[in-house]
């Protein structure tokens, strides 16, 4: 085997991460190849690099995406902006063309489905109207986990600047930036951003989608109120979560995990605002068998997860 071959090797084992990563900054699959491919180029560039220095492979593929998508956010965006200036005074279909050209209008009927399943189009609406550095420090660290510190690497900002990128654009989306978000399109990105940051014991990560007032009980006796003491809790069971998923329970989203015995943990979210007020750990028997369970997609699903 040649040290391409081993390289490449190594990428296809982050490529559905990188994929999924480009998908939800970009919204076209298409697009999201592009950005794939490119970033291959430049690790098939940097080999040398690779061998001696790149200890952290996927941190840098997400550096590296996270910037080569920036780039065509802001191509994007001065795109439309030509071309709304070129359609100025048009009938209002010609400026929706306009519109739909590499943004929400782009991608085909598969791809909306995944856009839908992953963000919610209510949401992506949202997303196309924050500036490009808004919406990647705010899906890279709230829907990817990723520290500001790396955050900052990519908007090329120091992590508190990118910290108030997120924090920005946190508050638009919540608000709806002007546009309605339906409560199970906000539901769902609240609930998968407390999972993943849960998972990976990230305290900062679950006190940004915890209400200061939040509250948990477990098979309904509270055990822990204020979002200090809840996110402490939550982040203490990262590794039960690890294997756990999204699902629809009794009609809202929730988190459902397997227990040591065979049954199931059930989480169940009271999500208003786009804050976590309530959340209920449900593992008696009874409870469990009496629930409506469907589940939803992978957390950070993509095209096959790396």
């Amino acid at each position: 085997m040649t040290g391409v071959e081993w390289l490449a090797g190594r990428f296809e084992e982050h490529r559905g991460y990188v994929w999924g990563v480009a998908f939800r900054l970009l919204g076209s699959g298409a697009e999201a190849d592009d950005a794939v491919q490119e970033c291959w180029l430049r690790l098939s560039r940097s080999y040398g690099s690779y061998e001696g220095g790149i200890a952290n492979l996927r941190g840098w593929l997400t550096t590296v995406v996270g910037r080569v998508c920036l780039d065509m956010l802001r191509q994007r965006r001065s795109r439309r902006e030509d071309s709304l200036e070129g359609v100025a005074g048009a009938a209002p279909g010609v400026v929706g063309v306009a519109l739909g050209a590499g943004g929400l209008g782009g991608e085909g009927p598969e791809e909306r489905v995944l856009l839908s399943d992953s963000v919610g189009e209510a949401l992506w609406v949202v997303l196309e109207a924050l500036d490009p550095a808004e919406r990647l420090a705010f899906v890279l660290h709230d829907v990817f986990g990723v520290p500001f510190d790396e955050v900052a690497l990519v908007v090329e900002r120091s992590p508190a600047a990118a910290r108030q990128l997120a924090s920005r654009a946190r508050r638009r989306v919540r608000s709806g930036g002007g546009v309605s978000v339906g409560g199970g399109v906000s539901e769902r990105v609240v609930v998968e951003a407390f999972l993943l940051a849960a998972r990976e014991g990230d305290f900062e990560g679950l006190l940004a989608v915890l209400d200061p007032g939040a509250v948990a009980r477990a098979d309904g006796v509270v055990v822990a109120r204020g979002g200090v003491s809840v996110a402490k809790g939550a982040a203490g069971f990262a590794a039960l979560l690890k294997s756990a998923w999204l699902a629809l329970v009794d009609g809202a989203v929730g988190v459902v995990g397997e227990q040591g015995d065979g049954g199931l943990r059930v989480m169940v979210f009271v999500v208003e605002g786009g804050w976590v007020r309530e959340l209920d750990v449900v593992t008696d028997k009874e409870r469990v068998e009496g629930m409506e369970l469907v589940r939803l997609g992978p957390v950070l699903s993509g095209r096959g997860e790396a």
